[in-house]
């Protein structure tokens, strides 16, 4: 059973930084494409970035310069490295796995002005 777990969100002032992880279990896919996607209260969920296989990484540009995205394959780890956050940030952060139905359960990012 795929299982992905987030974890490091937290309340952060404006200027701050946060590193989102998150944790692949059960899946066989070696380096998979994983998503982070972000929902603010009333929004749709949205697209924050990708990493691909072969490390490639896509961000979409309303976080381009502020957010990185990184692996560590001996971990089954994905991060999330947000710096610069806005209010705007605030959100449930959402890892995926890419082409299946496997979604974590979210960690709640707060930005306070």
């Amino acid at each position: 059973q795929v299982q992905l777990e987030e974890s490091g969100g937290g309340l952060v002032q404006a200027g701050g930084s946060l590193r989102l992880s998150c944790q692949i279990s059960g899946s066989t896919f070696s380096d998979p494409t994983i998503g982070w996607y972000r929902q603010a209260p009333g929004k749709e969920r949205e697209l924050v970035g990708s990493i691909f296989s072969g490390e490639n990484t896509y961000l979409t540009p309303s976080v381009q310069g502020r957010f990185t995205i990184s692996r560590d394959n001996a971990e089954d780890t994905v991060y999330l490295q947000m710096n610069n956050l806005t209010p705007e940030d605030t959100a449930v952060y959402y890892c995926h796995l890419a082409s299946t139905v496997y979604w974590g359960q979210g960690t709640q990012v707060t930005v306070s002005s």
